[in-house]
């Protein structure tokens, strides 16, 4: 196809305390042990309760599950040598911001700068996917079309239905914290990629951003690799499901390439159409209704979900994906971390629960894989 569509995935983990269950700034207590062991696949981040990892360049979804099962069996037993646990999940139950150390670096001091109060508070933990594209303008009319399956891909990713011991109503509360950062949420089409070019060079020009990578929209163009990113998602705590949404992402990128070289077109919907879905997914994950815009009416999640396995059902085999992309299925049996949160805080009245739970789930689907550990 002239592409070769890799995939990369990060995710972003909490660092608790497992005997108060609270996050704790530790970092730089794992970060030193995990980089001799992964190198640059770990990083930290601005709060010192959190590590990012990213695998590496990955030509298969099966790729990629090696890779990150391995980065986080990893960090998770490097944490349990100091005493420590590793959370996936976007938000933690009760955790709070205002006790937590930034990370001394000018990267991070600049952003606590420009942002304030934004910044610091900004205590939430992201899956990011990017999916390689080489041509730039053929990118950005997937950009365009892709944009509708976001919110899809948000209600079967929630994890951040608590914020500071209170349980919001919200599936992914991750999402109203992060919009309060400007260029964020649904970006809108562009007709070309100088148009978009444009954009870019308005905002430089004028002080608006001194980098592109300070535009955090839920997909994005990036501004250094040539990939596609998606950055909807809440971080799942099954590690099995973040590979099934990765496999999802990376099926979607390659249909609409597809119809795209096939002089075939994909409806473009306007921002503020699919920002109503995203309210819907991030309000009720997969118990919801979304807008079938075609139709003019609202339909269950999980039917759009099915809806959209079929779309991309003739690409996945070939990308070698079927096994990764069928476990949306089980997800959607299964519901989300945020269900099962909310599930175990009504049965318990315990956010400690919640915190045991999680820090049991992040390591369940890895916990047998063979750790690959090799000096950096």
């Amino acid at each position: 196809m002239g592409e070769k569509f890799t995939i990369g995935i990060e995710e972003e983990y909490q660092i608790v305390d497992p005997v108060t269950r609270d996050l704790t700034s530790s970092a730089e207590m794992i970060f030193e042990p995990a980089h001799k062991l992964l190198g640059d696949q770990v990083k930290p981040e601005m709060h010192q309760c959190m590590l990012e990892v990213a695998t590496g360049v990955c030509a298969t979804a099966k790729d990629a599950r090696k890779d990150l099962f391995n980065l986080r069996k990893t960090l998770i037993e490097l944490a349990r040598e100091k005493d420590l646990a590793i959370v996936a999940a976007s938000t933690h139950p009760f955790g709070c911001w205002t006790g937590q150390k930034i990370t001394d670096a000018e990267h991070y001091t600049k952003l606590v700068e420009d942002m304030q109060m934004l910044s610091r508070s900004l205590l939430i933990f992201g899956f990011h996917t990017h999916v390689q594209i080489e041509d730039r303008e053929v990118a950005l009319q997937i950009m365009n079309a892709a944009r509708y399956f976001l919110p899809h891909l948000l209600a079967l990713s929630t994890s951040s239905p608590f914020w500071r011991g209170i349980e919001t109503g919200l599936k992914s509360y991750r999402c109203e914290i992060f919009k309060k950062y400007p260029r964020t949420e649904i970006p809108d089409y562009f007709n070309s990629l100088s148009e978009y070019q444009n954009y870019l060079n308005l905002l430089l020009k004028t002080n608006c951003i001194d980098s592109p990578k300070k535009i955090w929209w839920d997909l994005r163009m990036h501004p250094i690799y040539p990939t596609i990113e998606f950055r909807i998602c809440d971080i799942p705590t099954r590690a099995e499901d973040t590979i099934a949404l990765a496999a999802l992402m990376q099926a979607i990128v390659v249909k609409l390439y597809k119809l795209i070289k096939s002089n075939l077109g994909f409806r473009l919907y306007r921002r503020l159409l699919i920002q109503e879905n995203k309210w819907r997914a991030l309000r009720y994950g997969l118990d919801g209704k979304l807008i079938d815009f075609g139709k003019e009416e609202e339909v269950p999640v999980a039917d759009l979900v099915l809806e959209i396995l079929a779309f991309v059902d003739d690409v996945v085999d070939d990308l070698g994906s079927r096994e990764e992309v069928n476990q949306i299925h089980r997800i959607l049996k299964e519901k989300t971390s945020a269900d099962r949160q909310i599930k175990i805080f009504r049965e318990t009245g315990d956010l400690k629960k919640v915190v045991d739970y999680l820090i049991q789930e992040t390591a369940m689907d890895c916990a047998s894989a063979p750790a690959v550990l090799t000096e950096a």
